[in-house]
């Protein structure tokens, strides 16, 4: 005998609202029904799921590896139905899209408007975070696809390219490097270096790129660190420090009013690949490689 959808749905639910009350409401069943749900579970597994108490339900070790299968299997089987639903008419329905804080505010104004002209049946549920969070959260079935920049590791997913994001140096205007013509990832070194917090791929990225090493204090302590680019710009604008800009968020505006020089970095050109990644194995992959070739445009 195998658990049902029901059963996993109702686990689901009692995870998230930490009561059987609140979880058979949101069930839309009564809370017998809910219990009895859980208690024919635990008769198929045969061990104990949740732990009841005053406070509440707390999920046992096997509940926890059920929950976290169940999660799986119930995202796989709205994806089937949503499959099914919209078989041959791709990007309609529900899509729901990751994407990462340095791409969403500089590439979804332009791309949104195409989407909705070209795919009016689609309904994008866009989700914005760091890239570890969306790349667990598409390997876990939460999401359908993810707009990330590599490198990242991609272990069992696929992806397509959609650009490659030059990396620029950005200084005050009146900094010594805003007058020459490129600026080297050696004298970059010796300045005060600003970056993302940790946890931002594109601090990673800007730093592989440039062979260098997270910047430390005196103290041997990490330096300080911004939250996003408009903070890092405003940083830069007020004179404490230089930084790694992507290209994209300057040809977006994002440092048109401040007191900012951008400058190529030399030698070469350091890059990010933004690219549209799913599941290895997805039904939504095709949806994947066309919302990349919309994007592209």
């Amino acid at each position: 005998m195998l658990p049902t959808l029901r059963q996993l749905q109702y686990l689901k639910l009692l995870a998230e609202h930490g009561g059987f009350g609140r979880a058979a409401e949101a069930a839309h069943v009564t809370q017998p029904t809910l219990s009895s749900g859980i208690q024919e579970l635990e008769r198929t597994l045969g061990a104990p799921v949740v732990d009841r108490a005053r406070s509440g339900v707390i999920l046992t070790a096997v509940g926890e590896e059920a929950l976290r299968r169940a999660i799986v299997i119930l995202n796989e089987t709205e994806e089937l139905v949503e499959a099914a639903k919209h078989a041959g008419q791709p990007l309609t329905g529900r899509f729901r899209l990751g994407v990462i804080p340095t791409v969403a505010p500089f590439l979804l104004p332009r791309a949104l408007p195409l989407l909705r002209d070209r795919f009016p049946k689609l309904r994008l549920y866009l989700r914005e975070d760091l890239t570890q969070r969306l790349i667990a959260a598409l390997r876990a079935g939460q999401l359908d696809a993810a707009l990330v920049a590599l490198p990242f590791d991609m272990h069992g997913l696929n992806w397509a390219h959609v650009s490659d994001d030059e990396l620029l140096a950005a200084m005050p205007a009146n900094h010594p490097m805003a007058s020459l013509a490129s600026a080297d990832p050696a004298a970059l070194e010796q300045e005060d270096l600003i970056l993302l917090e940790d946890g931002h791929c594109l601090r990673d990225h800007a730093l592989a790129a440039c062979g260098l090493k997270p910047p430390k204090t005196p103290a041997g302590e990490e330096s300080f660190a911004a939250t996003s680019l408009p903070t890092l710009v405003q940083m830069v604008s007020s004179g404490l420090g230089v930084t790694f800009l992507p290209a994209m968020a300057i040809a977006a505006g994002l440092t048109d009013p401040a007191f900012v020089a951008v400058r190529p970095i030399a030698p070469g050109h350091a890059s990010r690949e933004i690219v549209v990644a799913w599941r290895a194995g997805s039904n939504r992959a095709a949806e994947g490689r066309l919302l990349a070739e919309v994007l592209r445009e």
